[in-house]
């Protein structure tokens, strides 16, 4: 076991997946969810083999010009027990210049959901591929499937001995050596930072662990929806930050927008205003405006949207802890139907500006630092996916491998 511990520590420090190698010029980590399988639970709450294609194909278009069903092209409506179909994503991602995926991560007071093709990833070895893990530290509402009110699964946070068999249920993925490290140590992301109690203890026990286990420690990165003068998960003891929630979008109103690019001017700066604003609206009028315009309330162009996303990264420090996320689109109505944020008029060409210019931003920061997370790699009832479609095809890997594997390299900052 000691000898196996040697090994690992050697990997995270000295080779990939830890290093930028091969003429990229950033360490993209796809974020990877597992929900392409049927569980017990999902066949308890929705219906008998429940996936996340179900919504993805029953998905139906909002109003004119609205892109929906979306669909799979070459992968087709895969199930994630299947090794073939991880062996397949894994190159499809890997000659794009991918680094790895961050593989969605269930964990609620010792109940684990969705783990199995996670651990059989792990446990066989099998692809050879490197990988991460994001907490995703939020209870299972009915949200996403039109039940908002309905508790299905409830996070919770026992105490310091849960965090213990929560480490070493982990322990096997972070020894391995297709691990995701940074400075040598495993990336672990938190997806909810503020709702995990004593944060600070929790990260400081998990070091502890990783020490005691043969590992140099941790790399923690906080995910949050949006900047937050009155939060600073650094100050906690995360070792990074990465903004990825595009419902950040949302707080602006998109009329002020159109009058603010007819106007020629930066819609961002009125971020405030219109999130004060549309927090003010109760709930009885936001619905009673979706079915007055029979369309959902939140519809935004893609262009603005990355437009507001990329502001909000030029105003960020330019320190070494805070990370890009790029998006390639978003519609979760075949999720949430009119609750849905969409953003159309998406387009490989418009992620590309957006991506290059995220690149841009991370080429600020040391070689093994410069990481930029994509939101993501499959999620599919979100309409936020790089896996090849029935309508792009392969187009949005090309422009992540062109942009990405372009055989510049920038000086070490």
């Amino acid at each position: 076991m000691h000898g196996t511990k040697s090994r690992v520590l050697e990997q995270c420090e000295s080779a990939a997946p830890g290093e930028l190698t091969g003429g990229r010029r950033a360490r993209l980590i796809a974020f990877y969810l597992p929900q392409f399988h049927p569980i017990p639970e999902n066949d308890e709450w929705w219906e008998s083999g429940f996936t996340e294609w179900t919504n993805v194909a029953k998905a139906k278009p909002l109003f004119p010009g609205h892109w929906q069903p979306r669909l799979p092209a070459d992968l087709g409506f895969y199930d994630l027990r299947v090794p073939e179909t991880r062996h397949a994503q894994a190159e499809l991602a890997r000659k794009a210049g991918i680094e790895g995926f961050c593989y969605w991560h269930y964990w609620f007071g010792g109940k684990r959901l969705l783990e199995r093709p996670f651990m059989e990833m792990v446990a066989s070895g099998e692809p050879d591929y490197p990988f991460c893990v994001g907490w995703a530290n939020q209870s299972w509402t009915g949200t996403w499937h039109g039940a908002p009110n309905r508790i299905l699964m409830e996070q919770t946070y026992p105490g310091a001995e849960d965090h213990e068999r929560h480490f070493h249920a982990l322990l096997p993925a972070m020894l391995d050596s297709r691990h995701i490290c940074v400075e040598g140590k495993p990336l672990v992301l938190i997806y909810a930072p503020r709702e995990l109690p004593e944060a600070a203890r929790f990260l400081e026990q998990w070091r502890n662990l990783a020490s005691s286990n043969g590992l140099s420690g941790l790399h923690f990165v906080a995910n949050l929806w949006a900047r937050d003068d009155d939060y600073d998960p650094i100050e906690e003891g995360f070792d990074g930050v990465v903004y990825s929630n595009p419902r950040a979008v949302s707080a602006y109103s998109k009329y002020d927008i159109a009058l603010a690019r007819s106007n020629g001017t930066d819609a961002a700066p009125l971020w405030h205003k219109a999130q004060a604003f549309r927090h003010a609206l109760p709930d009885r009028v936001r619905h009673r405006l979706r079915r007055w315009r029979r369309q959902p309330l939140e519809v935004f162009r893609y262009a603005d949207a990355v437009g507001v996303l990329d502001r909000e990264l030029r105003t960020a420090s330019g320190g070494q802890r805070e990370y890009p996320c790029v998006l390639p689109n978003w519609d979760n109505s075949p999720r949430s139907g009119r609750r849905a944020l969409i953003l159309t008029d998406s387009s490989p060409e418009l992620f590309r500006g957006h991506l290059r210019r995220a690149l841009d931003w991370a080429e600020r920061l040391p070689r093994e630092n410069r990481l930029v997370f994509v939101k993501s790699w499959n999620e599919w009832a979100e309409g936020n996916y790089l896996e090849p479609d029935q309508r792009f095809g392969h187009r949005y890997l090309d422009v992540v491998r062109e942009e990405c594997m372009d055989g510049r390299d920038s000086a070490v900052v």
